[in-house]
């Protein structure tokens, strides 16, 4: 099961918003998975990889973003952690994060 990891906000302010699109700007994905990870990952652990990374609604800068991770796997290929992303209980972001097996030990 899922638990709360953390929440975030981009503030207007942000530096990658200007441009990004005048008048009615939304956050950059790569911003928003940025903040999910710096939530997911401990100290010392490393981002393996990325899989299954879908952003299914745009967030304006302001919105509170919730975010949520469980345990998806461990195996060949180290721990996963799957998350997800909701704005007011609605979803834009999912995916898997692969853990460095470097940051196990």
């Amino acid at each position: 099961m899922a638990s709360v990891v953390g929440r975030f906000v981009v503030p207007a302010e942000h530096p990658s918003l200007p441009g990004h699109f005048p008048g009615r700007p939304i956050v950059p994905g790569v911003v928003l998975l940025d903040h999910v990870l710096a939530l997911i990952l401990g100290p010392g652990q490393r981002a393996r990889t990325l899989s299954g990374v879908k952003f299914t609604a745009a967030v304006r800068p302001g919105e509170t973003i919730e975010v949520t991770a469980a345990p998806s796997r461990t195996g060949p290929a180290g721990p996963a952690v799957a998350f997800a992303a909701f704005c007011a209980g609605k979803p834009v972001l999912r995916g898997t994060v692969g853990l460095d097996r470097a940051a196990d030990a």
